[in-house]
């Protein structure tokens, strides 16, 4: 019984060490923490768009992205329009529709932002808009929180698309 509470009091001693790391991180850089008063009014908002270009064979110059690993045959055999279940940059976590996973970082280096802006979550691509969460950054978005949402923009076939991205931040360090 000793040991269980020796645990405890450890476990609890721990939990509060990285709560006060982590409200402390803002101060270390010399910022300060800003959280929305509400869910319609974000401490940051903008849009961009994410194009990309997948590699088919002939267009290397302009591709952004291509296939990591060759598909093997099981991983065709569902989609009878040519994409490649589990392949790529993208991992495709089903088979009956197309949905991926997105896990990438958005570098800024301009004169109006620097730093980088991490976003994760599934992208429902059938969907008309999906929500990715921003789950922190460098720089001019160091320990970012917010939502971008996505949407189609435009496609060419199976090897172009543009996505709009309109981002709302609702936790920033300014």
């Amino acid at each position: 019984m000793q040991g269980l509470a020796a645990t405890s009091k450890l476990s609890l001693a721990v939990v509060a060490a990285v709560l006060l790391l982590c409200s402390s991180a803002g101060a270390a850089h010399g910022l300060r923490r800003v959280v929305s008063s509400s869910s319609d009014e974000p401490c940051n908002e903008m849009t961009l768009y994410y194009h990309d270009i997948l590699y088919n064979g002939n267009n290397t110059r302009n591709a952004t992205s291509a296939a990591a690993t060759k598909p093997t045959a099981p991983s065709t055999t569902h989609w009878k329009n040519g994409t490649y279940f589990g392949t790529g940059f993208y991992f495709y976590d089903k088979q009956e529709s197309y949905t991926s996973w997105f896990g990438f970082s958005i570098v800024f280096n301009s004169t109006a932002h620097k730093g980088t802006m991490n976003l994760v979550g599934a992208d429902l691509m059938d969907d008309k808009t999906r929500d990715l969460s921003v789950v922190g950054g460098t720089g001019d978005f160091f320990m970012a929180r917010g939502i971008a949402t996505l949407r189609l923009d435009a496609s060419e076939g199976t090897v172009y698309f543009r996505l709009q991205m309109d981002i709302k931040l609702y936790e920033c360090y300014v």
